[in-house]
């Protein structure tokens, strides 16, 4: 078995990954990153709208600042995040954006002037100022006061991804593309490194390394009906839950994003609206108004989505083969707006879709889209439970984004908290030394090798791994969605139940070592479903509803006894994760309070006066004030 050491691992070379592996390799660090993929086919490469980052630059973001930001998040996030964390990014973030363009990120520009844009569909002029010539602008995004979202066109993620894969290049990390992490090495205390399987020969070799993180994107494919990518299937978290000492957090935060196209459910960027398109159901109808006055389109994606499909539900949905949907009208805009600025969602709908935007109305509906849950780790970005790993980017619950993520807050949070916890890894560096028990990494090699021989060579199993991913799609899609209950998340449930212990028999058909798609499917099916049911269980368990969280049957948002986060264990050998809950955060900046759109009913929590107090800062009796009246 080939060994190959590094000072930092980082397995996925996307954004956050490859952020915090140019932070090491800064500081004189030896950094390799992982990736399934070349790295510019990241998942990163796909996120079109922009970062969130409170410049202040644009005229319709003027007198923005940090506090407000970090407001909006905490709003956003139904009061679900970790302030103390959800403050670090909205003070890291405008540094960060400055210093990805310093880098050769070709930022939009503000120009001097009288400009058109538009809100809700109507035309409105605004003059940018003069002194703000030639800086970063920014467009509207849902859930935010401002107009903050930095934006590269409607190319952001791969513009950024990029810039920053070229950073690796000029700091010299070492990048394996074309491998697949399939189990952490570990003592019990400290992480190691990983096993890695070559996706070319099918070779597994062992990455030792003293600090290993965790930066693979989210676990979207566990339903069948997602914007991520076929690489997006939670190999991180399936490696780091395998451990039984690492923790997933709020795993039953799952975002559904509005515009997921039909039937290809390729996301078209919430720029669309933030630019002033509109959503129109089967009379052609703008019906956001009618359920959210105020921010109209513009509500948090969790809002937007909940009233699409209760408009859908009243049969003002478009019938298509492919199931009803809603209209996105971006005619309006105009030819030159839609091919420039919006130039990726216009290839889309005509190489997809067979759609011209500039004269056809887009057809969409909700699609699962973004994993608020990951990882557990600390303000740090320290995994919970293992010594040396670390976790970055939609892969981990860090957890700014708590139950619902604004549009451009996860974009950012990539390179905002790869750096940050990428200056965290490089103090871990500096002061940590491990010792490589070769009883561990036998263990781990003998672990994986063992799951690849009984696959291929025993003639008892029989199950398809195919047909156990299809049967976990159905459940997914039918039970665990935009709107939840009891009876539907048990039956989830128990049919997660029964596809885990069928997992145990999988059976390929083929029997190549080397490159062979099946065999990727096969050792990923088993983990899967452990996340799946992690979503599954979490969700029957949390009786209230909050952010994307929805329980029709418990439809307030029960700040009294949930206003916690779920921690999901999986201990080897059990049916189902063991639950446990932590508090939301360690101190309340903003106390709970109303959101300002999707209403609802929030059953109140009596927060205690020392919960209210900023670290250095005091007691602010004006927020306790604010506690006891929204109580």
């Amino acid at each position: 078995m080939q060994i190959i050491y590094s000072d930092l691992l980082c397995i996925g070379a996307g954004l956050a990954g490859e952020r915090v592996a140019v932070e090491a390799a800064k500081a004189g660090f030896n950094v390799t990153c992982l990736s399934i993929v070349p790295p510019r086919r990241s998942h990163s490469s796909a996120a079109q709208g922009g970062m969130q980052a409170a410049l202040g630059n644009a005229i319709m973001g003027d007198g923005d600042c940090p506090d407000i930001h970090f407001a909006d998040t905490v709003k956003g996030s139904d009061w679900g995040c970790d302030q103390e964390v959800a403050r670090i990014f909205a003070d890291t973030a405008p540094i960060v954006m400055r210093e990805v363009a310093h880098w050769g990120v070709p930022w939009n520009r503000v120009e001097a002037g009288v400009h058109t844009y538009y809100k809700g569909g109507k035309p409105f002029d605004a003059e940018e100022k003069r002194d703000k010539h030639g800086l970063i602008h920014a467009r509207a995004f849902g859930g935010t006061a401002k107009w903050r979202t930095c934006y590269t066109a409607d190319g952001t993620g791969r513009s950024v991804l990029n810039t920053l894969d070229s950073m690796c290049l000029r700091y010299e990390v070492g990048i394996h593309d074309r491998t697949q992490a399939e189990a952490l090495i570990h003592d019990g205390e400290n992480c190691l490194g990983a096993i890695v399987r070559c996706l070319k020969t099918g070779e597994l070799k062992a990455y030792l390394a003293t600090a290993t993180l965790i930066a693979t994107g989210g676990y979207g494919r566990i339903y069948r009906a997602t914007t991520n990518a076929v690489i997006c299937d939670g190999g991180g978290q399936i490696a780091a839950l395998d451990t039984g000492l690492v923790p997933m957090g709020n795993m039953e935060a799952i975002q559904f994003h509005p515009t997921g196209t039909v039937p290809t459910d390729i996301l078209v960027t919430e720029g669309c609206r933030g630019d002033g398109g509109t959503l129109l159901d089967v009379n052609e109808y703008r019906f956001m108004p009618d359920y959210e006055p105020e921010k109209a389109e513009l509500a948090s994606r969790d809002v937007v989505s909940r009233r699409m499909q209760e408009h859908i539900r009243k049969g003002l949905g478009v019938k298509s083969p492919y199931g009803d949907h809603l209209w996105l009208d971006i005619r309006h805009l105009g030819e030159k707006h839609i091919t420039t600025k919006l130039r990726e969602v216009y290839d889309i709908c005509t190489n997809f879709l067979g759609v011209n935007p500039i004269h056809d109305l887009i057809p969409v509906r909700p699609t699962q889209h973004y994993s608020m849950g990951g990882i557990r780790t600390n303000k740090d970005g320290a995994a919970y439970g293992l010594k040396g790993l670390f976790s970055a980017g939609e892969s981990a619950c860090w957890d700014m984004h708590g139950f619902n993520r604004l549009g451009g807050n996860s974009l950012a949070e990539t390179v905002v908290a790869g750096r940050y916890v990428g200056k965290k890894i490089v103090e871990f560096l500096q002061g940590h030394t491990v010792d490589f028990k070769q009883s561990a990494i036998n263990d781990a090699h003998t672990k994986v090798a063992a799951r690849i021989m009984e696959m291929t060579k025993s003639s008892s199993k029989q199950e398809s791994a195919i047909q156990l991913r299809d049967e976990m799609h159905s459940t997914m899609m039918d039970n665990v969605g935009i709107f939840r209950n009891g009876k539907d998340l048990q039956a989830a449930v128990d049919k997660l139940d029964e596809l885990i212990d069928r997992s145990k028999s999988i059976k390929l058909q083929g029997t190549a070592i080397g490159f062979n798609p099946e065999i990727s499917l096969a050792l990923r099916i088993p983990g899967m479903l452990k996340l799946a049911q992690c979503t599954a269980y979490g969700a029957l368990m949390r009786t209230e509803s909050r952010g994307a969280h929805t329980r029709e049957d418990f439809p307030e948002r029960n700040d009294k006894e949930w206003l916690n986060r779920t921690l999901a264990y999986w201990k080897d050998g059990e049916t189902r994760p063991e639950l446990k809950y932590e508090e939301t955060t360690p101190y309340f900046e903003i106390p709970p309070g109303e959101r300002g759109y999707g209403g609802g009913k929030i059953i109140a929590a009596d927060i205690p006066e020392e919960k209210l107090q900023v670290p250095g800062k005091g007691t602010d009796k004006k927020k306790a004030k604010q506690t006891k009246k929204a109580s």
